[in-house]
């Protein structure tokens, strides 16, 4: 396997780079926006494919890099379902998995330093985010942060994982780098308390100034999303509403581009195929499924995703790629579900 743990030493922010093999895909945790060129040359030295881009919770100390690595290497960007962020690609829940080839990360709702703030498990290693630290625990003072609530992510969720579990951080200001479940359990002083209202007094009276970069980093991370407005302005959208109506029509092909745990959680458009985003370049080059089905039954492809993010970028690929009435629906099953269409599950 490739681990990669990298700092930004501005904002104490880790970054973690995983992948099961060289030449294989990969994700990272937790980017940093002026640390993207350091990581995409990581990854094209290590022969990798970035195919999912991950934030553990909104960010108050620096600007994500997750936009800027979707529009460069068209990864998919997962956060919590709770997000503020206006898109993402996936957004995921207690209990789901984000996998790549090779390898899956087990979601942890784990909130209080933020109300999205989720971990990841992964093969005896955990990524906190900021809501356990090595000895510290993250703040709970904005950003609806709970202490509450933070302390039952931390005692009755991570420090139920087993002592020898790596623990892995989004932010140290001391230079450790990672602990275990074991060592924090024993030697964290956030952990000492007797009881949860000890825990509430402790982390409601830190008296702590705000972030630095909050007021910009905040905005600026919920305004994420790709613009799917350019996609519409050059004819290459349909909203929910337009999108039911040519429904069922012999001329159609409406293209699911989630992942199959997505379709069995949250329904399907009844009639659509289902062609992941993973194998797009594949299905929409010569040869490919859904290039010929298009050339050979001049069928118009329409692309449906989550949020309408990945069915955009879907497009751009497919109009490149020569099939030129390709479109999405605009907002994804998201927008089709508020517009009451059709659900099979």
């Amino acid at each position: 396997m490739i681990f990669r743990q990298l700092f930004d030493s501005v904002s104490g922010t880790y970054t973690y780079l995983i992948a099961s093999r060289r030449g294989g895909e990969a994700l990272i945790i937790d980017p940093v926006l002026e640390k993207v060129d350091r990581y995409l040359k990581l990854v094209e030295e290590l022969d990798l494919k970035l195919v999912k881009a991950v934030d553990t919770h909104l960010h108050a100390d620096h600007i994500t890099g997750l936009g800027a690595l979707r529009d460069r290497t068209h990864c998919v960007t997962v956060m919590g379902e709770q997000t503020l962020a206006d898109v993402v690609s996936m957004r995921v829940a207690e209990g789901d998995r984000i996998a790549i080839e090779g390898l899956s990360l087990d979601v942890l709702y784990t909130p209080g330093h933020t109300d999205d703030s989720y971990s990841f498990l992964m093969e005896g290693r955990v990524f906190t985010g900021d809501t356990l630290l090595i000895r510290g625990t993250g703040r709970t003072d904005f950003q609806n942060g709970n202490p509450r609530q933070q302390y039952d992510s931390i005692f009755n969720k991570l420090l139920r994982l087993p002592d020898e579990t790596l623990l892995y951080p989004a932010h140290d200001y001391k230079g450790d780098t990672v602990s275990t479940i074991g060592e924090e359990r024993l030697f964290n002083p956030r952990l000492k308390v007797q009881s949860i209202d000890e825990y509430v007094d402790l982390m409601n009276n830190l008296n702590l100034p705000n972030p630095k970069m909050m007021d910009v980093a905040v905005p600026a991370n919920i305004h994420v999303g790709l613009h799917q407005d350019l996609i519409a302005l050059n004819g290459w959208a349909l909203s929910a509403t337009d999108a039911m109506a040519i429904r069922g029509r012999s001329d159609v092909a409406i293209v699911d581009l989630r992942e199959r745990s997505e379709r069995e959680k949250y329904g399907v458009i009844p009639g659509s195929l289902h062609a992941p985003y993973a194998d797009l370049q594949e299905n929409i080059s010569a040869g490919g499924m859904l290039h010929e089905l298009a050339a050979a039954t001049g069928k118009r492809i329409v692309f449906y995703c989550a949020f309408g993010e990945r069915s955009a970028m879907a497009v751009q690929a497919a109009q490149d790629a020569g099939l030129v009435t390709a479109c999405h629906i605009q907002g994804g099953i998201d927008a089709w579900k508020k517009a009451d269409g059709p659900i099979a599950h």
